[in-house]
């Protein structure tokens, strides 16, 4: 970390969804408080489905876009607010996805988008999801986080995957 506080770089690769760079990063440096993170580095890509499918297959070996996937640079521990040197990660979410699941479920792609970065953050801090006890955690921590943020809550069940 070259300074201390949260810094966020923003790159928009898709047309899908108009957001702005600030928009996102202030997202990032509020939902990075809201989780107890003082020091990170974080990157956010906002991509198409068919960029997220191909970045799906090369990484996780699964077919077809998803919301987003995570890159954790920091190492970690099992405590989300223990991280020597800070918070390092990407965060690519896929914005056709958004509105998509957006309109699914009855709330903006905003939200959805807003939920998806809540999402990876959590991921980048240890947060999991991979058996129905920690998913339900992190579906509480979610909602948590979005209503710290001001943002309604996300609409899903607690035992939900988020897709």
């Amino acid at each position: 970390m070259t300074e201390r506080g949260v810094v966020v770089d923003v790159s928009n690769r898709q047309r899908r969804l108009k957001t702005s760079a600030s928009w996102v990063r202030r997202l990032v440096r509020e939902a990075c408080a809201a989780i107890g993170i003082e020091e990170a580095e974080i990157s956010v890509l906002l991509v198409g489905d068919a960029a997220m499918a191909k970045l799906n297959e090369e990484w996780l070996e699964h077919q077809g876009p998803t919301d987003v996937i995570t890159f954790g640079l920091s190492e970690s521990t099992d405590e989300v607010d223990v991280w020597p040197g800070g918070l390092s990660g990407d965060i690519v979410v896929s914005t056709e996805t958004a509105c998509r699941m957006a309109a699914e479920l009855g709330w903006s792609p905003e939200n959805e988008l807003a939920y998806y970065i809540v999402h990876g953050l959590l991921h980048l801090a240890g947060c999991d999801d991979t058996n129905a006890a920690a998913r339900v955690k992190m579906r509480r921590e979610e909602r948590r986080v979005m209503v710290a943020l001001g943002l309604p809550a996300p609409p899903r069940r607690s035992h939900s995957r988020a897709r």
